[in-house]
């Protein structure tokens, strides 16, 4: 069920829809009574956005202008759902069998346990699956290519590979660090170690040579610090200048980014021209009509699109130029750039030099001051460094250990990105798609070869002719591939058992660009699938279509407010 209240035209009276009441609903009014709106309620209240490109202020009935309510009751197996949203003031509450959810976790959350965990679909999925819409729909092959995919994903339940990869590159990203961690302990050690067997050796010198050859000794960790220091000072300088030719960098960057997209604005466009240029200079006559096209409309045609042609190629050269520049001058900056990650890893190296020779240079100090005629306990330092070495091993035993765990993550996440299981499963699913795709096209008269590849890009053969795109085809045609889309995509849901609904709202599909054929094709195509599914369709057309429909509903408005006519 579906009701809401002073959302959009309807007034504070709540406006209900059951949605299994018949197999099959007309929904018809006239123009502004509210018919559409129950596809912005529905979509508001799952998704928190209308269906149609309208703001969410503007939801709002403008008359009572506050407490604005819509709420959606559905079941999945013996679980009951409500999920109840409004504005001014907000609401956002799911109740599961009556009983009200945890409110405690962010909105954002709250959202993403829907989407996820309850409705198992994101908005985009949804309206692919649920919803095909003359308004603000955007149909499937229409959309990009990641849109496309994240559709497909969602069908066949494998977003939990993306999941899972998420979670494997924490793994690796705690490892890296446990790693680092281990690496660092290493060195440390090792360089106790190096520091014990010094003292030991110094340890056993005779009296008169330890005092001389410390004292030497801690001159030149002096003169090896001052070097240092020298050095770090002058690669710092030079770090300082060569900041300064970088100030105008992120500007270049810039530019070179804007020409770039202006760029490929104006290929965009040649290429189109290129193929409407095409188009006139293979046909004679209209594809779609087949009545002849005139040859002044398509020689004045032509010129107009070579003209446009050349003004744009003539923009990308300019552009062209710009970019190589650019590209030159970010070359330099990136040369430079690396010349200074280089100084300060070299500046790095010599802090580290000197807090190992300060560190040196303390022990020395800490030996001379002791009582140089006592021998310090040479076993003593050899037990030290004796633990040390075994500290040193178990480190470099715990390194193998995560080197090979670092093997293994690797090892999954090449699996689990979108090249690897994903792919192969959606390339199991691609003939089954294709076959239902074509098997619904054929049964609206439309008999074409269609397939999609892994990719999701189109090839459509029509008997006799060339390979065409979707854009090649006429709107009537298009919209029974839409509906075929969305018809396979609900069979493979349901396949999948992923995502199954017995919903299906068709928007204004009758009214658009289905000629009288394709009205009766596809009639008999919903009264086929209506038997496990609610269809409801929403029409101008009730004088021709209401006899052929088991339900109707009918929106009046009276006084500005949208109602259900009883």
């Amino acid at each position: 069920m579906i009701r809401y209240k002073n959302f959009l035209s309807s007034g504070n009276v709540w406006s209900e829809i059951k949605l299994n009441e018949a197999p099959n609903t007309l929904v018809i009014g006239d123009n502004g009574a509210g018919k559409s709106t129950m596809l912005d309620a529905l979509c508001f209240t799952l998704f928190n956005k209308p269906f149609r490109s309208i703001t969410k202020k503007q939801l709002v009935n403008s008359v009572n202008q506050s407490k604005t309510v819509a709420e959606v009751i559905f079941s999945i197996g013996s679980q009951v759902y409500k999920v109840r949203r409004g504005i001014k003031p907000n609401i956002f509450e799911i109740e599961i069998n009556g009983k009200l959810q945890n409110q405690d976790a962010a909105a954002r959350d709250y959202q993403d346990y829907l989407e996820d965990s309850i409705l198992k679909l994101n908005y985009t999925s949804f309206t692919q699956i649920v919803i095909l819409g003359s308004s603000t729909f955007v149909p499937f092959m229409q959309l990009p290519a990641m849109k496309r995919r994240e559709i497909i994903e969602d069908l066949l339940d494998i977003k939990i590979f993306s999941v899972m990869n998420v979670l494997v590159k924490e793994k690796m990203s705690s490892n890296r660090e446990r790693l680092s961690d281990l690496n660092r302990d290493i060195e440390s050690i090792k360089d106790k170690i190096k520091v014990r067997k010094i003292l030991i050796d110094k340890m056993k010198e005779d009296k008169q040579s330890f005092e001389k050859d410390y004292k030497q000794k801690l001159l030149d960790t002096e003169k090896q610090i001052e070097q240092c220091n020298v050095s770090i000072e002058r690669i710092t300088s030079d770090i300082s200048n060569k900041n300064e030719l970088l100030v105008d960098w992120d500007n270049t960057k810039k530019k070179f980014n804007t020409l770039r997209d202006f760029s490929k604005t104006f290929r965009t466009k040649v290429d189109r021209v290129s193929k409407e240029v095409k188009f006139y200079e293979t046909n004679e006559e209209c594809p779609t009509c087949q009545q002849e096209i005139d040859k002044n409309f398509i020689e004045k045609k032509m010129d107009e699109l070579t003209e446009t042609k050349t003004r744009n190629e003539d923009a990308i050269g300019e552009a062209k130029k710009q970019i190589e520049n650019l590209a030159t001058s970010l070359e330099k900056y990136t040369n430079i750039s690396n010349e200074i990650t280089k100084n300060n890893a070299e500046v790095s190296k010599f802090n580290s030099d000197i807090s190992a020779l300060t560190q040196y240079k303390t022990t020395l100090l800490s030996n001379l001051q002791e009582n140089s005629s006592k021998q310090s306990d040479v076993e003593t330092e050899k037990a030290v460094v004796k633990e040390l070495a075994t500290q040193g091993m178990d480190r470099e035993e715990k390194k193998k250990g995560l080197l090979s765990e670092r093997s293994t993550l690797s090892y999954c996440s090449d699996l689990l990105r979108d090249s690897g299981v994903k792919t192969r499963i959606i390339k199991q699913y691609i003939p089954i798609m294709n076959k239902l795709i074509n098997k619904y096209l054929a049964s609206m008269d439309f008999f074409v070869d269609f397939e999609i590849d892994e990719e999701f890009n189109e090839t459509i053969r029509p008997r006799h002719r060339d390979s065409f795109k979707y854009a090649s085809f006429s709107e009537g045609e298009k919209m029974r591939i839409d509906l075929a889309l969305l018809l396979t995509w609900r069979s493979i849901a349901k396949m999948k058992n992923s995502t199954n609904t017995n919903l299906l709202i068709l928007d204004e599909v009758f009214d658009a660009s289905l000629d009288s054929n394709g009205c009766e094709d596809f009639l008999k195509l919903l009264h086929d699938i209506g038997k496990d599914t609610n269809v409801f369709t929403i029409s101008h057309k009730g004088d021709v279509l209401q006899d052929k429909f088991s339900n109707v509903i009918r929106f009046v408005k009276e006084r500005n407010f949208s109602r259900v006519a009883v």
